[in-house]
């Protein structure tokens, strides 16, 4: 904390829009974040990494892509997390037959009053799971864009907030690619992270069968904390200390990628790492943001955003670059 002491006028990330509850504590906030990532691990079994990534998520006001294959624990992870909270929790089928006001809502007339009246769509939720959402065709795809990015949908040229907080966990299956839509760009770019299970290791699939002998233990999971909490929770995050070396870090890493793909990391994919990088500083109990944080979050905030000079957007490539990024550019 002396080093902390010596520099000028600290800076913090643009704070979100939503209105400032009352912080919590670093301590409140860290333990908070412990009791989310131990209710999730009543159910996901041998994925403490992961868990920590899908919270940090939520809690820098970031949305997630989960990619892998078939039955790897995808959907019930982003459940998991939902249960956690005691907050909405909406799910959307992603299919090739979604129309786009299955996910946003409709104006419907009502005789009796004689006025249009909005029903609200599944996108209206705290925590929104888009199961499979590369089932669906790009147009429908798109309706989660103005959402994920200003926290508001657009109807017939009426504006509606979206719940706060509001996050968005999708689904997306690695395989049978041949059956399915690549996702656009723009909305690749929205999501803060993008991570992967894997397989389990024998003993922690020997777990999860032990588990699933008798009654599904989601069933028993309870909240073990409230909207007002995550609320509380990213005022604390968003007033974390960022420091212009700092700053400047995540600037070179970005400009990095740029010099050295076809299409690098976005000025809203380092907005993404600081915020990230925030979360983390939390997790670790501090009020100041180290470059170890940055490093930890680059890998899983940095490469899906990546498109390399073969075309391929993220994978082997955006992993491959972030990497090379995070052992060339230095700490200054």
């Amino acid at each position: 904390m002396k080093e902390a002491n010596k520099e000028p006028e600290p800076t913090s990330v643009e704070r979100p829009t939503d209105e400032f509850a009352d912080p919590l504590s670093i301590e409140d906030a860290a333990d908070l974040a412990q009791r989310i990532i131990e209710n999730i691990e009543h159910v996901i079994v041998g994925q403490h990494d992961v868990a920590e990534h899908i919270l940090t998520t939520i809690l820098a006001r970031g949305h997630l892509l989960l990619e892998d294959v078939p039955g790897v624990g995808k959907t019930m992870l982003a459940r998991s997390l939902a249960r956690s909270i005691d907050c909405s929790f909406k799910r959307v089928q992603f299919t090739p037959d979604l129309l786009p006001s299955d996910v946003t809502g409709v104006n419907v007339y009502n005789q009796k009053a004689n006025e249009f009246e909005f029903q609200p769509g599944p996108i209206f939720g705290n925590v929104v799971l888009a199961d499979e959402i590369n089932r669906a065709p790009p147009k429908t795809q798109s309706a989660l864009l103005e959402a994920m990015e200003e926290e508001q949908v657009t109807i017939d040229g009426m504006t509606h907030d979206v719940p706060n907080p509001f996050t968005v966990i999708a689904t997306q299956n690695a395989v049978e690619q041949d059956r399915a839509y690549e996702l656009p760009v723009a909305e690749i770019d929205r999501f803060m992270k993008k991570l992967s299970l894997g397989y389990p290791s024998p003993e922690d699939e020997s777990e999860v069968l032990r588990r699933l002998v008798g009654e599904h233990p989601i069933r028993r999971l309870d909240p073990v904390a409230s909207a007002s909490d995550i609320r509380r929770a990213r005022t604390t995050i968003a007033n974390v200390t960022v420091r212009p070396p700092v700053r400047d870090y995540v600037t070179r890493l970005a400009n990095y990628t740029r010099d050295r793909s076809r299409l690098g990391v976005s000025p809203r994919g380092s907005i993404a790492l600081l915020r990230a990088a925030q979360a983390r500083a939390v997790l670790e109990g501090r009020e100041y943001v180290v470059p170890d944080d940055v490093k930890s979050e680059a890998v899983t905030v940095l490469p899906h955003r990546i498109r390399s000079d073969t075309g391929a957007m993220g994978g082997d490539e955006g992993d491959a670059v972030v990497q090379n990024a995070l052992d060339s550019v230095p700490v200054e």
